[in-house]
């Protein structure tokens, strides 16, 4: 009898579980917090996920905990638009809309879709070691056995170090503050996604659920390294963005620093596998980064349909889920630097405003296509 481990209850974790379950699967997932709290303030669930989400029966419990999003906008400082991507045709297409919703909430739907029993909290992993099965030693001094175990253990992957001992993470050069604040945004902008660039920064603002909006702000980590004050770093821009930076209590920031990870050249070995940021994190710039998690779970799952070979099936998985990922990593970090150009703003948002909309549709296209 197999005995299934996924190390993380991140959002790829709670999605496997959920796919594990709906395959008739049974499986522990060990989280290292003592409770599943927000991390990461809002997010964007685009239309690949929510159509994941749709099969797993989860999609209209998202849509009414999250906002519905039918458009992106990329503008100047003074929220002058250069770009937009409308996305009520790929709606219709695939029958999902991107949803833009508290972390929190997300993962809290996700946790309670499972059993309650099969999700072990303060579970931090110490030590994987494979001898026979797998070998877990948590720091709260349990140890267990598991045949087979799925690293969902995000970037700084402790499965990832000990057992493939491959992948190092890279700056970006770029930090960025996340925000959560109850703001009232002018009605034009409730149902879109909407970003400024300026020089050696950006800003973006999302309504997340009635009352709250997420906002986050990206600076070059060496143009500002002086400042700490985000307003005083935003102050050349729209009013709007001062407004809302300023509404928002200090308990509501968090700041990172933005970094992806060198491409690895397995993400399994025998009856492991890492998913989501411990086989491929990318940086944030496309709004893929646990889209892309929640991908791997799903094509886990369809693989799961056909085979019962695990080991079969994380090969499988990989050679499927390859270029898609390896695309979006390197596609993100090309769109952080762009975006954040110290000279020469006023041509690059030129040239955004010529690429025809048909090419925006084609790569949006391309992302939320599903690969099985």
């Amino acid at each position: 009898m197999n005995t299934i481990s996924i190390i993380g209850a991140g959002i790829g974790g709670l999605t496997l579980g959920n796919v594990l379950k709906q395959n008739g699967y049974d499986f522990t997932i060990y989280e290292s917090a003592p409770e599943i709290k927000p991390v990461g303030a809002g997010i964007m669930m685009a239309v690949n996920a929510m159509q994941i989400f749709d099969k797993l029966g989860l999609k209209e419990k998202i849509e009414k905990a999250g906002n519905k999003i039918h458009r992106i906008t990329l503008s100047n400082e003074s929220m002058k638009p250069f770009s937009k991507t409308e996305i009520l045709e790929l709606e219709k297409q695939y029958n999902s809309c991107n949803v833009a919703i508290h972390r929190a909430e997300l993962q809290r739907i996700l946790a309670e879709n499972l059993n309650e029993r099969s999700i072990q909290l303060n579970y931090s992993l110490q030590k994987i070691e494979k001898k026979e099965n797998y070998i877990l030693d948590f720091e709260n001094g349990n140890q267990i056995e598991s045949t087979i175990v799925f690293g969902a253990d995000g970037i700084k992957s402790s499965i990832r170090d000990q057992i493939l001992k491959a992948g190092s993470i890279r700056s970006s050069g770029q930090k960025c503050w996340r925000g959560l604040v109850d703001f009232e945004l002018p009605e034009q902008y409730h149902h879109e996604a909407f970003e400024m660039w300026g020089k050696g920064k950006r800003f973006g603002f999302v309504k997340i659920s009635e009352k709250k909006v997420y906002w986050y702000a990206c600076i070059n980590e060496k143009c500002f390294s002086r400042y700490s004050e985000i307003a005083y770093i935003f102050r050349d821009f729209d009013d709007l963005v001062l407004n809302l930076i300023e509404a928002t209590a200090k308990e509501n920031i968090i700041c990172n620093s933005i970094s992806d990870l060198t491409p690895i050249p397995k993400w399994y070995t025998e009856n492991l596998c890492l998913i989501g940021d411990a086989a491929h994190a990318t940086t944030p710039n496309m709004g893929q980064g646990a889209c892309q998690a929640i991908e791997d779970a799903y094509v886990i799952g369809r693989l799961l349909e056909k085979n019962k070979d695990f080991n079969a099936i994380f090969e499988e998985f990989q050679k499927i889920r390859r270029k898609k990922v390896d695309y979006i990593v390197s596609t993100s970090r090309s769109i952080g630097k762009i975006s954040q150009w110290e000279h020469g703003n006023s041509l690059r948002n030129f040239m955004m405003r010529l690429i025809p909309e048909s090419i925006s549709q084609k790569m949006a296209k391309k992302i939320i296509e599903l690969d099985i």
